[in-house]
């Protein structure tokens, strides 16, 4: 249990059969009344946030998130496997489950999945993957100055926007959070 007083970036908590993981506090004093603190939080299964008022000395069940580190095997149409580095365990997760949080990422890379009391609700990719350019229009001589950007589509499908030097065949470092080019490798 954790008292809303003591709430921190990050904490993450069971509020309303739900888990939420508190992008925001502050800690507020009015002039005339009690104290409160005031929460942005986000919902980790849903991806929704919402803001919410405490008074400090509200209790909340802290929510345990385990985090393990799997490789991603294929995927067979709706499902998608991946197998525990330590135990060989296989496990399939739903595309439902997944959302649109491994288009950046290759066969047999390495992936944390997000799991509460078993229940997986999370795939997170690595922070920076480095992926070739498999279709985009040839540029030019000279097209490294106006800082302008075209359409490229890399290995696993996914659409990034790149500079003008960039060919096919490249191959280039992408932000995975904000799925942005960066530089090439």
């Amino acid at each position: 249990m954790i008292s809303a007083g003591d709430f921190r970036n990050g904490v993450t908590i069971e509020l309303e059969d739900n888990i939420f993981q508190i992008i925001e506090f502050q800690h507020v004093k009015p002039g005339k009344g009690a104290a409160f603190v005031r929460t942005k939080l986000k919902n980790i299964k849903s991806g929704g946030v919402v803001e919410k008022t405490f008074r400090p000395t509200e209790k909340c069940p802290t929510a345990h998130i385990d985090r393990k580190d799997m490789q991603y095997l294929y995927n067979d149409g709706d499902l998608y496997y991946f197998m525990d580095g330590e135990t060989y365990d296989q496990m399939a997760l739903s595309a439902n489950d997944i959302g649109d949080a491994l288009k950046f990422v290759k066969e047999n890379e390495t992936v944390k999945v997000c799991s509460h009391k078993g229940n997986v609700f999370a795939v997170e990719p690595p922070l920076f993957v480095e992926l070739a350019i498999t279709d985009t229009e040839p540029g030019f001589k000279g097209d490294t100055a106006t800082g302008a950007t075209k359409p490229a589509t890399v290995e696993t499908g996914a659409s990034v926007n790149v500079p003008l030097f960039v060919n096919t065949g490249d191959v280039i470092k992408i932000d995975t959070r904000t799925g942005e080019y960066l530089s090439r490798v």
